[in-house]
């Protein structure tokens, strides 16, 4: 693979990947607008986002056996062509319960992007690059939360806020196009893989039943919780909590992702010298530590914005490293279900996401605790996971640069 291919493919596959958190990142900025148009709170605004992870959730379920009966890209169109006219239909929509419907079907057509991206990895790369790959993915993924709040905020600065859902249909479009010109399909169509309810429930049983897949593939969900709890909550806590305009939103949640992205780029420096195993190890123990903190410290109000920036960045690095390891560990063990592996680990990401966000809900506080709270509540589930799943990994398949081998 030649240079210039390999950056295109890892263009398209970042773009695929971000479309989906570029979906959330846009419009946060817009919540009491479109909350005032549609008369009802910011607060209740959150079942949009909380619809939207369920939708994904939902959708990579569908779209593993898919991928895997008829290749990658033809599941691939018909996801983005759904997000388009979902994109159409959010535009359009007069309430809340008619955003919260369509919000969900954009998940269900955008989670498509996410599966078949992840799933290409392990197609057209070698499971030793999976980490490095991945890493770089978060790279390009990371253009979301630096360019997408700012985007949102001037969209509603000049125009309605009906003008975001008309940006992401552009992007999904221009997407669409890249996919169908320059992207290979990277997986022969099976015929023989059954789409009846019993095989695929049995295929999933099966990969779940993997523990190496078990292990990772759920404490980095849980892991992953920690980003997903930063993006529901932001808003409310930096606009609504420390009264930030939302120019100046937009310029924090854009920095603080630097955080997520640069450790991300750290690991790729890592996975040269450590394994994925002992990076994510270490990285999960910092992660309770920081998070501990950060919670104890919202208990008794010792930090102000300047702390919580300080609190939110050390978690967002820590999911950073993380992830990345996490997924190339969990999809190593896999070849022919590599597309159903990709969606349930895409799908319980998703699920643990949702819980997250809807968890803050419950946490009557106008402070920070609902995002401290949450983050700490996840870090440990994800560390106890990890360090009681590894006992059960008896034929580990390594996801290193340079120095992966299959076990079985």
């Amino acid at each position: 693979m030649t240079n210039k291919r390999y950056f295109f493919l890892i263009l398209i596959l970042g773009s695929l990947t971000a479309l989906a958190p570029f979906s959330i990142d846009m419009y946060l900025p817009a919540f009491d607008t479109i909350a005032a148009y549609l008369h009802t709170s910011p607060e209740q605004m959150t079942l949009t986002m909380s619809s939207f992870f369920i939708g994904i959730s939902a959708g990579q379920l569908l779209y593993g056996p898919l991928l895997d009966r008829f290749g990658r890209k033809r599941p691939l169109y018909f996801g983005l062509i759904l997000y388009i006219v979902a994109s159409i239909g959010c535009f359009f929509s007069t309430s809340l319960p008619i955003l919260v419907g369509m919000r969900f079907f954009e998940a269900i057509g955008g989670c498509a992007a996410t599966v078949a991206a992840m799933t290409m990895v392990r197609d057209l790369f070698p499971v030793k690059d999976n980490a490095k790959v991945f890493a770089l993915l978060i790279l390009v993924l990371g253009a979301s939360p630096m360019l997408a709040p700012t985007a949102g905020t001037a969209i509603v600065n000049h125009f309605e806020w009906q003008a975001i859902f008309l940006v992401l249909t552009v992007i999904a479009v221009l997407i669409f196009i890249a996919v169908f010109f320059f992207l290979p399909e990277s997986y022969k169509p099976d015929p023989t893989y059954s789409l009846k309810p019993v095989p695929i429930i049995t295929n999933f049983l099966a990969v779940i039943k993997e523990p190496q897949f078990f292990t990772y593939a759920v404490s980095g969900a849980f892991i992953f919780a920690g980003l997903f709890t930063y993006v529901a909550s932001s808003s409310l806590v930096f606009i609504g909590i420390f009264k930030i305009s939302k120019g100046a939103f937009g310029w924090v949640f854009g920095g603080l992702s630097i955080g997520f992205i640069g450790a991300s780029q750290v690991n790729s420096l890592l996975v040269k010298y450590y394994k994925s195993e002992r990076i994510i190890n270490v990285t999960v123990i910092c992660l309770v530590i920081i998070s501990a903190v950060f919670l104890t410290g919202s208990l008794n109000g010792w930090f102000g914005m300047a702390g919580t920036i300080v609190m939110i960045f050390g978690v967002l690095c820590c999911v950073g490293i993380s992830s990345p390891n996490a997924s190339a560990l969990s999809l190593a063990p896999f070849t022919k279900n590599a597309g159903s592996a990709s969606a349930l680990m895409g799908a319980l990401q998703m699920a643990i996401g949702a819980l997250a966000s809807y968890g803050i809900t419950l946490i009557q506080n106008q402070g920070t605790l609902p995002m401290a709270g949450v983050m700490a509540a996840s870090s440990v589930v994800a560390f106890v996971v990890l360090f009681v799943g590894k006992r059960f990994i008896k034929n580990k398949v390594e996801a290193v640069a340079g120095a992966a081998m299959a076990a079985h």
